[in-house]
């Protein structure tokens, strides 16, 4: 791996998490996930339970109308919203006005996990970000990462609160190049999506690469393919949001929240078997491995 660094429980020791003051449940951080259309409405769900486990305080969750009466007895723990839907099923952007309120007060705003519709949702995230004042942190993950370069000038605004979480895929579409070309330098790939976006980013993979601005990248080389399962990647996504959500900066966040993720897959792959195992499974893990890394007790065998 070169002269590139790796994130180990020693290096996120380093960068450590916010550790919540006596208080409510507001001064964890309070999350806002907009996700889960009318096909994949199980996303809302793994994403805004991930934000729970990673530690924040209170989970609001926007999703289709159709979505929300069995997401909210699924998540009793969160104020579930359902928003008008697109002739696709999808959130019709011109939710924005109605979620604007909920954006305003969120420490870190989640967009895109189970969302089909790129258009939309690139309709819905610009009408946000333009209208929500600087303070919240974003995740853009999904559907809702290919459009963003049209959005840098508004994503400027919010001064780097910003994180993407691309697989290979989704990053040519967001950089105009073919997948080849992402595949063959990602750590290059990382760094000029960072650098124009002004975001944290996390390319996913086999190896999982962070960059930021002008930090040079650094590299997950935990996990394993068990973790290449629907889902997976909505868990990843709401971990790193329910960081935010506690005020830990970009980099912070996006390097824990594939830690955390990556070490996950690892505890289930010894208990249960290489391949299997299930997202929903990762968010009981998520907890112990945030708490033991944070102490620094050694890793299990």
């Amino acid at each position: 791996m070169g002269s590139i660094a790796e994130i180990t429980p020693e290096f996120l020791r380093q960068i450590p998490l916010p550790s919540p003051e006596e208080g409510d449940k507001k001064t964890r951080g309070n999350v806002l996930v907009i996700a889960g259309g009318a096909k994949v409405p199980g996303a809302a769900l793994l994403a805004g339970v991930a934000a729970l486990r990673a530690g924040a305080g209170r989970l609001r969750i926007a999703t289709c109308a159709r979505n929300a009466t069995a997401l909210a007895v699924a998540v009793p723990e969160a104020l579930v919203l359902g928003l008008p839907e697109g002739p696709d099923g999808a959130i019709d952007p011109a939710s924005a006005s109605e979620l604007l309120p909920y954006a305003q007060s969120a420490d870190a705003v989640l967009i895109g996990p189970g969302l089909a519709d790129e258009d939309a949702i690139a309709a819905l995230a610009a009408d946000l970000i333009a209208q929500v004042p600087p303070g919240p942190a974003f995740v853009f993950d999904a559907g809702a990462i290919k459009h963003l370069r049209r959005l840098i000038p508004l994503l400027e605004r919010h001064h780097g609160k910003v994180v993407i979480t691309p697989h290979a895929g989704e990053m040519a579409g967001l950089m105009g190049v073919e997948q080849t070309d992402v595949e063959a330098d990602r750590v290059l790939m990382a760094g000029k999506a960072a650098n124009e976006l002004g975001a944290a980013v996390a390319l996913k993979g086999a190896e999982t690469f962070v960059a930021r601005g002008q930090q040079a990248a650094v590299v997950c080389c935990q996990g394993n393919v068990g973790l290449a399962t629907s889902g997976s990647g909505d868990v990843l996504a709401g971990v790193i949001a329910g960081l935010l959500g506690r005020r830990a900066d970009p980099f912070t966040a996006t390097c824990w929240g594939v830690y955390l993720h990556a070490n996950a897959g690892d505890r289930l792959a010894q208990k249960i078997g290489p391949l299997g195992f299930l997202a929903h499974e990762l968010l009981i893990e998520i907890p112990a491995i945030m708490a033991k890394v944070s102490r620094g007790a050694p890793e299990r065998s």
